[in-house]
C-alpha cells in the first residue's frame, strides 16, 4: 500500500498494478491541491512523474458518459500519445474514454471518437482544427491542463493556447506544468488561472549516479568518436540527439550501415514510423534511438543509460532536459557531449549554468571512419586519433561525415500543426532514413558490430 496520499481504490489499485512504491516530489505536492480543487503551477523537468500528479485527480472526478471534462494541451504527437496511454493504465479500473487528437493523421477517425471522449489529449493546431471545424465540443470542460507550456511557447503555439482557452468555461480548474515560466507563461497565468498554487521541484535525475563528461573533437572526427565510444558499450540503451532532422537521418543511416541497430525519431516522420521508432526503443529491440530535440520532449523512456549530445544543445535548459531521461528512479547514467568547434558558443552557453558539473575526458585514441560522397564511392580509411592528432595513411583529400542532404520531402499534411515541422507536420519517407553519406557495409563485419 503506497502512504501519503488518498486515491479511489480502483485508481489506487491500478497504480499499484504498475509497480508505484513511492510518491514524487511533484505527486506528493500536486494531487492533494488538484483535489481539493486549486488551480496548480508545476514547475518541473522531465521524469519527475507530472502525468500521474495530474492525472490520477482527475480521472477520479471524471463521470463518463458527461461529454469532454478534461482538456490536456500538449506540445507533440509523441507526448500525446504518451499521457493518454498513461492515463488508459491509470483508469483500467474505471470505465472511462480517453482520446488523443493530433496532426499526421486522418482527423476523421477523431471527429467519430470525440463524441464519446471523456478526456482529450491534444495539439493545439488539431485542437484548432476540430474548433474551426465544430467538431469537438468544449463546453463541459472542468479541467484544463497545460503541460509542457514553456515548450509549446517555444514552438510558436501560444496564440492558439489563448484562442482555446477563451472558448472553455470560466469554471474550471487550471494546471500548468513547464519547466521554467517565462513571461508570456505568466501573462496566462494572469489572464486564465484563479489564485494558483506553484509548486517547483528538482529534476529527477540523480546526480550522484549521474557522470556528465565531453570530448573536445575535429568536426570531421566526430562520428568516428561517436562509434568508437558505442562499440565500447555496446549494450547500452542510448539516447543521441541531433539538432536537425537532416543530422538524425544522416547519423541514424551511416549507423545502420555499420550494423548498429537504430531508428530516428523526428517532426518529419510519418505518424507511424515515429511511433515504430518510439516503441521499438521502449521495448529494447533497439539500443539506439537518435532523435530531434522537439520529437524526444516529453518522452518518458525508462532504463536510459547513456545520453549523446551529438551535436550541442543551444541553452543550458535543453541540455538539463536532455540529461533528464538518465539516472532516473536509482539508476546510473552517463551523459557524453562532442563538442567541436561550431559547437563553443552553444557549450559556453551550457556551462553558464554553474550548477552543472560537467568534466572533460581526455580523447581516447580511435579509428578513423571517412565517410565519402558519391552514389558509388562511398569508402573508408583507417587511422589512429592520439591526442587530437590524426595520421591517415597514404591518402588525403578526404571528406569528413557531415549534414548537407534535404531530407525526406514533405507531403500534403492536413494538419495546423504543421506551422511547426516536429509538432504535426506528415512527411513522406523510406522505411529508413536517407543521407548522400553512407559508409561500407563490409566494414561492419570487420568491426564486430550486432547485426540488426
Amino acid at each position: 500500500m503506497i502512504s501519503g496520499i488518498k486515491l479511489e481504490n480502483d485508481i489506487l489499485r491500478a497504480v499499484e498494478d504498475l509497480g508505484f512504491t513511492t510518491w514524487t516530489d511533484i505527486q506528493l505536492k500536486s494531487i492533494p491541491l488538484v483535489q481539493q480543487g486549486k488551480d496548480v503551477i508545476g514547475q518541473s523537468y522531465t521524469g519527475s512523474g507530472k502525468t500521474a500528479a495530474f492525472g490520477l485527480p482527475i480521472i477520479e472526478k471524471i463521470v463518463h458518459g458527461k461529454g469532454i471534462q478534461a482538456l490536456i494541451i500538449a506540445p507533440t504527437r509523441e507526448l500525446a500519445e504518451q499521457i493518454m496511454l498513461e492515463l488508459n493504465k491509470f483508469s483500467r479500473y474505471k470505465k472511462m474514454n480517453t482520446l488523443a487528437v493530433y496532426g499526421g493523421v486522418s482527423i476523421n477517425p477523431q471527429i467519430d471518437r470525440l463524441r464519446t471522449a471523456d478526456i482529450v489529449v491534444g495539439t493545439p493546431g488539431r485542437l484548432m482544427d476540430h474548433m474551426e471545424r465544430q467538431t469537438i465540443k468544449l463546453n463541459n470542460v472542468k479541467f484544463l491542463v497545460l503541460d509542457e507550456a514553456d515548450r509549446m511557447l517555444d514552438m510558436g503555439f501560444i496564440d492558439d493556447i489563448r484562442r482555446i482557452i477563451s472558448v472553455l468555461p470560466k469554471e474550471r480548474q487550471t494546471l500548468l506544468f513547464s519547466a521554467t515560466i517565462p513571461s508570456e507563461i505568466q501573462d496566462i497565468v494572469r489572464r486564465f488561472m484563479k489564485a494558483p498554487e506553484k509548486i517547483k521541484v528538482q529534476t529527477y535525475v540523480d546526480e550522484l549516479k549521474l557522470a556528465q563528461k565531453y570530448y573536445n573533437v575535429d568536426s570531421k572526427d566526430k562520428f568516428s568518436l561517436l562509434v568508437h565510444l558505442m562499440k565500447l558499450e555496446h549494450n547500452a540503451l542510448t539516447l543521441i540527439f541531433c539538432s536537425t532532422r537532416h543530422m538524425v537521418d544522416s547519423l541514424a543511416r551511416n549507423l545502420y550501415n555499420l550494423k548498429v541497430p537504430s531508428q530516428a525519431l523526428h517532426g518529419g516522420l510519418t505518424q507511424m514510423r515515429r511511433q515504430k521508432s518510439i516503441d521499438l526503443f521502449l521495448t529494447q529491440k533497439i539500443k539506439v534511438l537518435v532523435a530531434s530535440d522537439v520529437a524526444a520532449r516529453g518522452l518518458d523512456i525508462k532504463g536510459v543509460t547513456h545520453v549523446i549530445n551529438y551535436d550541442v544543445p543551444k541553452t543550458s535548459k535543453e541540455y538539463i532536459h536532455r540529461i533528464g531521461r538518465t539516472a532516473r528512479a536509482g539508476e546510473d547514467g552517463k551523459v557524453i557531449t562532442l563538442v567541436s568547434p561550431p559547437d563553443y558558443d552553444n557549450f559556453r552557453n551550457v556551462l553558464s549554468d554553474r550548477s552543472l558539473k560537467i568534466e572533460k575526458a581526455e580523447t581516447p585514441k580511435f579509428e578513423k571512419i571517412i565517410v565519402q560522397q558519391g552514389p558509388k564511392s562511398f569508402g573508408m580509411e583507417r587511422s589512429y586519433h592520439q591526442g587530437g592528432r590524426s595520421q591517415h595513411p597514404g591518402r588525403s583529400g578526404h571528406r569528413s561525415f557531415r549534414d548537407d542532404n534535404r531530407g525526406p520531402r514533405r507531403s500534403s499534411g492536413d494538419s495546423r500543426d504543421s506551422r511547426n515541422d516536429e509538432s504535426g507536420r506528415s512527411h513522406s519517407g523510406s522505411s529508413r532514413p536517407s543521407s548522400r553519406f553512407e559508409v561500407r557495409r563490409n566494414f561492419a563485419q570487420r568491426k564486430g558490430f550486432s547485426s540488426r
